[in-house]
């Protein structure tokens, strides 16, 4: 049986909390992990007992929505209500931290910030991290690897292609399925 990552496990957690975010604008979500164990996990939203965007619509100032805690600050905060010492933790992160975010990571201890996607990546955020020793590492999320059928559905998808191909289908139209099959299972 083969084992999904440590890297790709907790950045599914991530993506996971990322489910809970009451943020319209961008689903966000964190894990803090310290030697392979889950210490905290945040996402996106408002503070506790306060409304929420999804319910209310996005408080926005300067382009910003200020009702929304972000993940990363959400994980910080959960450790210290707690506490957790965050020291040489690393968080995997849904999208690059914002600069606010950075600063807490930083300030926290974090040593390494894993994130599946770039999102305005900050110049400044990017030049704090690397003044500070704190690695960032991108990793995307294998969701491939997150399907327990996986293996079964490509090789039905790989079927059901050569059965196609063998028929006379148009070109066009067996180019457009095998482009739909290779973008949805990877075959």
């Amino acid at each position: 049986m083969d084992r999904i990552s440590w890297n790709q496990y907790f950045m599914a957690q991530s993506q996971l909390l990322a489910l809970r975010s009451t943020c319209t604008r961008l689903m966000v979500g964190a894990t803090i992990v310290r030697d392979k164990r889950i210490i905290a996990g945040g996402y996106n939203g408002s503070v506790s007992g306060s409304v929420h965007c999804v319910d209310e619509g996005c408080y926005v100032i300067d382009g910003h929505c200020v009702r929304t805690v972000h993940a990363e600050a959400n994980a910080l905060l959960q450790c210290a209500k707690f506490g957790v010492p965050t020291e040489n933790a690393d968080i995997y992160v849904t999208h690059f931290p914002c600069l606010q975010c950075c600063k807490q990571l930083i300030q926290s201890g974090i040593k390494t910030v894993f994130y599946a996607e770039d999102y305005k990546n900050h110049s400044y955020a990017i030049q704090l991290f690397e003044e500070a020793g704190v690695k960032t590492e991108q990793v995307k999320l294998d969701y491939l690897a997150l399907d327990m059928n996986f293996k079964e559905k490509s090789t039905f998808v790989q079927e059901l292609l050569e059965i196609v191909e063998s028929k006379n289908v148009g070109e066009d139209e067996l180019i457009d399925i095998k482009e739909k099959a290779h973008e949805l299972f990877n075959v």
